[in-house]
């Protein structure tokens, strides 16, 4: 059976020219970059080379770019950075709608002596602005705001907020690992103080992340050991996902356009054709501001996991939410943030397109999914009440 995968937004397909480029690392260029030795340094030039790249894709310095593991430690290490550097401050501020990477640290924060507010988003998903502004301070310390949601796609305006963060001079830090590769990004003319990634949301693999730090911006490393990464993240370097991540970073800034255009398209027949043939469903988030590969829609009075397991028998690979947070029988804390009726978020599905996917794999998903739906409602006693 052909796997149809449409949940690109949990992680992504390693690019076959990716994958090529990392295989010599493995077992031909062996060395350990920060040997002395020749054959130590054709590792580390290709290190440089990956930066790079990286850094290109971003419109940064390769010197503000430190390497990782993962978005995960790119967040951690953003906001302790932050308060670390700003110890006389106590207050934080962030989204109700924030990837568990950011969202469960503030809240730990929130036990252990700082004073956090969570930003409320609207029924599309858009972010309070207002109450953002009004609730920043002379003691925030760090503003931490995601630059396009996991499960909505919806973007948020860093551009403005950074404006007005940069006057108040505060930190300004955003998870930005589900836009980077989706949509043009460039950091010189936006004001972001830290910046988080990870390179298997584009087509690299897993296990390597970055985290962009603006010239001038106050910094303490999360892992401090070696010299690697110039002293800001110690541990021997993960070469193979690192140049993987590089060239990642390359085909990225080349397929932009497919993504802005092509995937987009396939997107929205799918979106349109579902509605146009499920009763009772609707879009999760701002149709108008999103990622172009990503809607979420929620059909109503029907559970999501079991769209998800009949889905499977044909082998379309879909998602209730985020990744890190399945399993869960409670609808996702971002469409409770955005209130979504009960009977909707509990029967909303996120489709999350690549540049692999093709026309084909789009009508089958429009072929055998209205069919899943009507036979989920004839079981479901809250479908029939609802008639």
């Amino acid at each position: 059976m052909k796997v149809i995968y449409v949940d690109n937004n949990a992680t992504t397909q390693v690019a076959p020219e990716v994958l090529e480029e990392m295989l010599p690392y493995f077992n031909e260029f062996y060395g350990n970059p920060s040997s002395m030795h020749t054959f130590g340094g054709m590792v580390e030039h290709k290190i440089v080379e990956a930066r790079e790249r990286l850094a290109g894709l971003l419109g940064a310095s390769p010197e503000e770019i430190i390497i990782n593991s993962c978005g995960t430690e790119s967040d951690s290490t953003a906001i302790r950075a932050a308060i670390l550097s700003n110890p006389d401050k106590k207050h934080i501020l962030t989204s109700r709608v924030e990837h568990p990477a950011v969202k469960n640290l503030f809240e730990y924060l929130s036990k252990n002596g700082y004073r956090v507010t969570f930003v409320p988003v609207d029924r599309k998903g858009r972010l309070d602005l207002d109450y953002l502004y009004k609730n920043l301070s002379e003691d925030t310390a760090i503003v931490s705001i995601m630059w396009a949601n996991n499960e909505s796609g919806v973007i948020f305006p860093i551009e403005e907020i950074g404006g007005v963060l940069k006057e108040k001079e505060i930190v300004f830090h955003t998870d930005a690992v589900q836009a980077v590769g989706k949509i043009p990004i460039d950091l010189k003319n936006v004001d972001v103080d830290m910046f988080s990634l990870s390179g298997h949301k584009f087509h690299g693999p897993k296990g390597v992340g970055a985290l962009y730090v603006r010239k001038g911006t106050k910094y303490s490393p999360f892992l401090i050991g070696g010299h690697q990464e110039k002293g800001r993240r110690g541990g021997t370097e993960n070469v193979a996902s690192i140049i993987g991540l590089g060239k990642a970073s390359e085909l990225a800034a080349a397929n932009l356009s497919d993504e802005s255009i092509r995937v987009k398209r396939l997107r929205d027949k799918l979106e349109t054709e579902l509605l146009n043939r499920i009763p009772n469903s609707i879009v999760n988030g701002d149709i108008e501001n999103r990622l172009p590969n990503t809607t979420s829609i929620a059909f109503e009075y029907v559970e999501g996991e079991a769209i998800l397991l009949m889905m499977d028998e044909y082998g379309i690979c879909a998602s209730s939410g985020s990744a890190c947070t399945s399993g869960s029988l409670e609808p996702s804390h971002v469409l409770r943030a955005m209130g979504v009726p009960f009977t909707a978020a509990h029967g909303s599905i996120r489709f999350s397109l690549s540049i692999y996917n093709t026309e084909e794999e789009i009508d089958f998903i429009i072929e055998k999914l209205p069919p899943i739906i009507e036979r989920l409602r004839e079981l479901s006693p809250f479908w029939k009440k609802a008639q």
